[in-house]
């Protein structure tokens, strides 16, 4: 029986599953010790950065899940770009053992993916070159582990700022009509992660047109911004602070807006720049990567909102 078993084990068949189950067994375990970990390192360095667990979730965990992959795939004659591919069907069933057992939302998986795929892909090279000729070498190691512990302790407050510009055929003050509030748009979304899901602007209300007043961005699913009207200047600038955040739990648990800014600017042949900006901060890291979603949403939010302006007041 014992015979059987070694022999089932050392098929290749058998081999490249194991490496796709122990790699998510891994993965499942540390995602559940990760809060223990944050105990331990706020005991010892004080609080660790938000960052912090967006690192650990998306590239130190993935990248150990790739690690354990590799080593249960040592044996098999796999090239660089086997690698790649089962770490492909890897990063599938991490997503659908998120989606099913951590319920994470599909806007969250879809702009996790990414990111997923290129760590556990990485993890699994790096296990490679760790466990080739069945001699284990831990070289780097130490290096994944100085990476996690430097984000723990690292402060993360990375801000951005998008603009965007649309030229509209009517003079500012027909513009400025409708630049404060607007009424419902009706046309439907083009974005495709609106489409999937992601909630796109409905409305803008204000409670006056006067500084200090409160203004109302409503999105759909009831998602609501309450603003405050911090800079206003009729026919030409409106600046609103962002006062309270909907606690959505997808893209708005990761990133906090804080004032948001329309500026009419008269080009003087009887047309408009409307400009928009959003000022925004993020929570996870890396940045750079999730900066990437978060301005090309933000730029489509201004689209919408700014395209539906534009309609209405070359209609008017």
């Amino acid at each position: 029986m014992k015979e059987k078993l070694i022999q089932f084990f050392k098929k290749p068949r058998v081999q490249y599953w194991l490496g796709i189950l122990a790699s998510n067994l891994v993965g499942a375990l540390l995602v559940l010790l990760t809060p223990q970990f944050l105990t331990v390192i706020s005991a010892a360095v004080g609080n660790p950065s938000v960052g912090f667990l967006s690192f650990s979730l998306f590239i130190g965990i993935p990248i150990a899940m790739g690690v354990v992959s590799a080593y249960c795939w040592r044996k098999l004659d796999f090239t660089t770009n086997n690698y790649f591919t089962a770490s492909l069907l890897n990063t599938l069933c991490a997503i659908c053992f998120s989606a099913f057992l951590l319920h994470e939302g599909t806007i969250c998986l879809i702009i996790v993916s990414p990111l997923l795929y290129l760590s556990i892909a990485s993890g699994s090279i790096i296990g490679r070159y760790m466990f080739r000729e069945n001699k284990v070498q831990m070289q780097l190691l130490p290096l994944l582990l100085f990476l996690l512990a430097f984000d723990a302790i690292a402060p993360h407050h990375y801000q951005n700022v998008v603009t965007d510009r649309v030229v509209i055929h009517a003079r500012p003050e027909r513009v400025w009509r409708y630049v404060v509030a607007f009424p419902p748009i009706k046309a439907k979304p083009t974005f495709w992660l609106f489409k999937a899901g992601f909630p796109p602007p409905l409305q803008s209300t204000v409670s006056g047109y006067y500084l200090g007043a409160a203004r109302h961005c409503i999105f759909e699913h009831g998602i609501v911004f309450d603003e405050k009207i911090v800079a206003y200047q009729p026919v030409h600038q409106i600046t609103f602070a962002i006062v309270h955040q909907p606690p959505h739990p997808e893209i708005l648990g990761h990133m906090k807006l804080q004032k948001g800014e329309m500026l009419l600017q008269d080009n003087g042949d009887g047309t408009t720049t409307l400009i928009g900006s959003s000022w925004y901060q993020l929570y996870v890291y890396p940045a750079w990567y999730y900066d990437l979603w978060a301005s090309q949403i933000a730029r489509e939010v201004h689209l919408r909102v700014m395209n539906h302006i534009k309609e209405l007041a070359e209609q008017a």
